[in-house]
């Protein structure tokens, strides 16, 4: 009944917002990496390592039998386990190097009603570990979704959360899946960038009345009669919005991606990648909601706030998973490579405080 309760809750905190993006490095590294920005996190939340052979649930209305299947690759990530064979990931990477996760996608997210004929029933809740459980590569991730899976609106645990998704392999493509009322729709070879609604097509369009930012300053401002030199750096990104809201946090990382320098190598990269997220990060205290929606007594530390409760970082090449929290900048990691011979579930704490360095 306790971990009834507390799947419950990890349902409600699917409703979180977010931002994601796709990145590389100088000598060839592939990163993808998302902020957690919600008001509150599910108690018993970790960093999950499912090895080959995990029997999963795909779908299950409230708690009667339904789909199940077992993982074709081992996979790591954050989340949810412990339940009726029904481990939920918020995102994760398997030991092919795909990488991807879930962001909320509310007033537009559509799921299915019926089966579509020669497929297999998929709850939203369960797609970012059945991708990883049996794909290897985007392309793999995106027939799955188009030929052999239905998304369905079955509720699970009384909720059915509003959700699209992002995918990242090796070769560097970044898709965004999202399911409308005609379908599922399908970007392949993205910007590799994706926040919360409206849809990826809208924020692709909108970066069109942001068209004239730039890295470089101006060298001075011409008003005819008068030439007024800068005082300041950073008069080419002029207009670049600043708030909290999903388009303008789109923008930023669209901005960002394009003109902030590379890591050279991957530990240069990921480091570089965490400060990118931090320009779309959810300061405490700065986004109080308006909805929290429903909050049962398992919640932990709720807050009247949206924050980034935690950023994540993988690398397709390495298979190393890097993440911190909001209260401790240390970056943790778990590398993949290192589990892949372990037959059973193993699970990481989500915070990990470390303290500060004292040198004197």
């Amino acid at each position: 009944m306790e971990d009834y309760r507390n799947l419950k809750m990890q349902m409600h905190d699917m409703e979180a917002g977010c931002s994601a993006m796709a990145w590389e490095t100088q000598d060839g590294k592939h990163l993808w990496g998302r902020n957690f920005d919600h008001s509150r996190i599910a108690e018993g939340s970790q960093i999950i390592y499912l090895p080959e052979g995990t029997s999963y649930t795909m779908w299950r209305p409230e708690l009667k039998s339904g789909e199940e299947d077992k993982t074709k690759y081992a996979c790591l990530g954050t989340g949810f386990t412990g339940i009726w064979q029904a481990p939920v990931l918020y995102e994760g990477i398997n030991e092919k190097g795909l990488a991807g996760g879930q962001l909320y996608y509310r007033g537009f997210a559509r799921y299915e009603s019926a089966c579509k004929s020669g497929t297999r029933k998929l709850q939203p809740p369960f797609v970012v570990l059945h991708l990883l459980a049996q794909c290897g590569t985007v392309k793999e991730a995106v027939e799955m979704i188009e030929e052999k899976i239905t998304l369905m609106d079955t509720k699970l645990l009384g909720t059915v959360p509003p959700l699209h998704w992002a995918f990242y392999d090796r070769m560097g493509e970044m898709a965004v899946l999202e399911p409308e009322e005609n379908g599922v729709r399908i970007y392949r070879s993205t910007i590799g960038i994706m926040t919360n609604s409206p849809g990826y097509e809208w924020h692709r369009i909108n970066l069109l009345n942001y068209a004239g930012l730039r890295d470089l300053d101006y060298e001075e401002a011409d008003f005819g009669t008068e030439k007024i030199q800068q005082c300041f750096s950073g008069s080419g990104a002029q207009g670049l919005p600043g708030d909290f809201t999903s388009p303008s946090r789109f923008v930023r990382l669209a901005f960002l991606k394009k003109y902030a320098v590379k890591g050279r190598n991957e530990e240069d990269g990921v480091v570089y990648m965490f400060r990118l997220l931090q320009n779309v990060s959810f300061p405490l205290g700065a986004v109080r909601v308006t909805d929290q929606g429903h909050i049962t007594e398992y919640d932990k530390e709720v807050t009247p706030y949206d924050y980034t409760v935690y950023t994540s970082v993988m690398c397709p090449e390495s298979l190393r998973f890097y993440w911190n929290i909001y209260d401790d900048l240390q970056i943790h990691y778990v590398d993949l490579n290192h589990l892949i011979r372990k037959k059973e579930i193993l699970l990481f704490p989500l915070e990990n405080k470390g303290e500060f360095m004292c040198l004197s």
